[in-house]
């Protein structure tokens, strides 16, 4: 039972922000005028399929992924192999009939238009995480969490080298706080239990430097940090709500910058890298705690998918729009076999990096490792 439910939840977790992102591109598509030729949920064989105004919208049998196909979205050699490819396969979908009035090719569009086009998922992924913060924060029963200290415990080496009741926490080393979350991420990346402060104390902004923090040991011999205060509650009106779900998507999209940082520099193994396999297990998990906890997870998703769909990187939406910046600038689109080069190279180090992260899943999912 809990093999279905995690592949149940994975399937409404992928599907939610796959479907989400591919109708990012259909709808700015559409807006600008760009003919689109197929709107499709889903991948493998068509389960259903209707045309209108030249465009064909398809459910397909594997509930994972889905596509945009847009009209001269590839060059014309890439799309004379796929018609001669779509001619060989039975089950290929019928062509689209022409109409009149149903959009222009991508490729004579304007480059402001395709910018927009290739942007447009991430906003999707955005949006979604933010209607996802928006049900989470309306639903839960308790105050949202403030930044405002309410008490020092008696005693609490935070108070004794700085920290007062009444302090607003707007930093730590040096890095915005947007929500209460991001003082526990950066507590919790914090050398020798120490950070350095920046509060509001008094309408006055405050340094703190070495803000030392209580530990204790667990009987396993973990050595644990003792936070030592504890926040106010805010109420839940329409404008904290807003507010705290604008500046939870700055908190989770900031995990990802963080992450691949502490991995450049090696604060982070790349052994610790996850893939879908780990993914997949993460939301199972989440899953088995309730949909609050499910959503949470859709919610991070969906967001690190956008921030990372936006990396200037040729094989994402990002590297798409850097090639349409510099055909802006210069008059002249980058060469198609650069393109080309350029892209397969980045598909062929994405899969390497997806592979090897799929074998550290599974050496953890063997070995019990968290």
């Amino acid at each position: 039972m809990s093999v279905f439910i995690t592949l149940l939840a994975a399937l409404f977790v992928f599907s939610a922000v796959i479907a989400i992102h591919e109708f990012g591109h259909f709808a700015v598509a559409k807006l600008c005028g760009i003919r689109v030729n197929e709107f499709s949920i889903g991948m493998g064989p068509a389960l259903w399929k209707t045309v209108r105004k030249g465009t064909q919208y398809t459910l397909r049998a594997l509930p994972v992924g889905g596509y945009v196909a847009l009209e001269g979205e590839e060059s014309p050699e890439s799309q004379q192999a796929e018609a001669a490819r779509d001619r060989r396969e039975e089950a290929a979908p019928a062509p689209v009939p022409p109409e009149e009035g149903i959009g222009i090719p991508l490729n004579e569009a304007p480059v402001w238009q395709r910018m927009l086009v290739m942007v447009a998922g991430a906003v999707m992924n955005f949006v979604l995480g933010f209607v996802v913060l928006l049900i989470l924060l309306t639903a839960q029963s308790s105050p949202l969490t403030s930044k405002v200290i309410y008490a020092v415990e008696d005693g609490a080496l935070c108070g004794q080298t700085g920290l007062q009741a009444g302090d607003e926490i707007v930093a730590v080393n040096g890095r915005r706080c947007f929500v209460a979350n991001d003082i526990i991420y950066e507590l919790v990346r914090t050398e020798q239990y120490r950070a350095d402060f920046t509060v509001l104390r008094d309408g006055q902004t405050v340094e703190l430097p070495d803000v030392q923090f209580d530990t204790w040991t667990d009987e396993a011999g973990q050595v644990h940090m003792s936070l030592g205060f504890t926040v106010y509650g805010l109420a839940k009106t329409p404008r904290n709500v807003l507010r705290e779900a604008g500046n939870s998507m700055l908190y989770y999209g900031r995990i990802i910058f963080t992450s691949l940082a502490d991995l450049l520099r090696g604060r982070e193994s790349i052994n610790n890298l996850s893939g879908p396999v780990g993914i997949v297990t993460a939301i199972g998990q989440a899953a088995s705690y309730g949909w609050q906890d499910l959503l949470q997870m859709l919610a991070l998703i969906t967001i690190n998918l956008g921030i990372l769909n936006l990396l200037p990187f040729p094989a994402l939406d990002g590297g798409k729009v850097v090639f349409l910046a510099i055909e802006g600038i210069t008059g002249h689109a980058v060469p198609e076999k650069l393109q080309g080069s350029l892209t397969v190279a980045a598909f062929a180090l994405l899969f390497g990096l997806m592979i090897f992260a799929t074998y550290n899943d599974i050496i953890r999912l063997i070995t019990g490792a968290v």
